[in-house]
């Protein structure tokens, strides 16, 4: 069956701005794999760094499960996420792992470098993926299908300059949005957290809110997730859009953001 492979930064982030697309993709069939990056050891006011790790690395683990995905563990703890040839490796091997025909990421231009960085990671990752020179830690055989990378929103919809950012393609996720916040319930350390630190007031609430805010943007759905599509040079033999192809009606093209690339 065709796989997605979520690449994001921190435990909580793929519940905030991906488990709905990869809920749909399942429903159709699709593989779900699923990593974190960084293992969320500075996310958290009340407990200390390796109690926070084991924390949340316990609590990602279940948000793969309620998904029914496979789980790959992080490689870095928090802000020290760099882009380096050693992790590149790391994220090489489990893009070769899950061998995928679409990788879900971040904006490449988000609020925190975490996010930026585990980007760059996923991208490079994926672009490595039919290079059998390309060494991967650990050593895993290269595969040649196409590779199609999907970018989230970022927060807030916007860089860190506060520029506006458009979502290429709209993901309606409102038939699947009470599991994904199942999924996200599972994070339950990062609620004083969020609360703290970014004035959250409760992470699920915000996600109910950023998802109908997406909802409201496409014009169509309830809930929805918004994603950007990287050029395909590289990644696969021509310009195409399996996640469109893969969900059908349930994939709404921001026509206007098309028109504006080709200006």
């Amino acid at each position: 069956m065709p796989s997605v492979l979520a690449l994001f930064a921190h435990p909580d982030d793929i519940e905030f701005v991906a488990a709905g697309t990869m809920l749909q993709l399942q429903k159709r069939g699709w593989d779900l794999h699923y990593m974190n990056l960084c293992t969320g050891n500075g996310g958290s006011v009340q407990m200390d760094g390796p109690t926070t790790t084991r924390t949340r690395l316990a609590e990602g683990e279940e948000a793969a499960r309620i998904l029914g995905a496979t789980f790959y563990p992080p490689i870095s703890d928090d802000l020290e996420l760099i882009y380096s040839v050693p992790l590149l490796r790391k994220v090489a091997s489990v893009v070769r792992a899950a061998r995928p025909s679409i990788v879900l990421t971040h904006s490449p231009a988000d609020y925190m470098e975490d996010h930026q960085n585990t980007c760059r990671l996923a991208v490079t990752a994926a672009f490595a993926h039919g290079i059998p020179n390309f060494v991967c830690d650990p050593p895993r055989e290269s595969f040649g299908h196409d590779v199609t990378v999907y970018h989230a929103m970022p927060h807030g919809q916007c860089d860190p300059l506060r520029k506006r950012i458009h979502a290429g393609a709209f993901v309606d996720t409102t038939a699947v949005h009470e599991k994904k916040r199942e999924s996200l319930a599972a994070h339950l350390s990062q609620k004083d957290w969020l609360d703290v630190s970014q004035g959250m007031d409760s992470y699920l609430i915000s996600m109910d809110e950023a998802s109908k805010r997406i909802g409201e943007l496409s014009g169509k759905f309830q809930h929805a997730e918004g994603w950007r599509r990287h050029l395909h040079l590289g990644f696969s033999t021509k310009a195409i859009d399996p996640l469109k192809d893969a969900l059908g009606e349930l994939c709404l093209i921001n026509e206007e953001y098309e028109a504006w690339l080709k200006e």
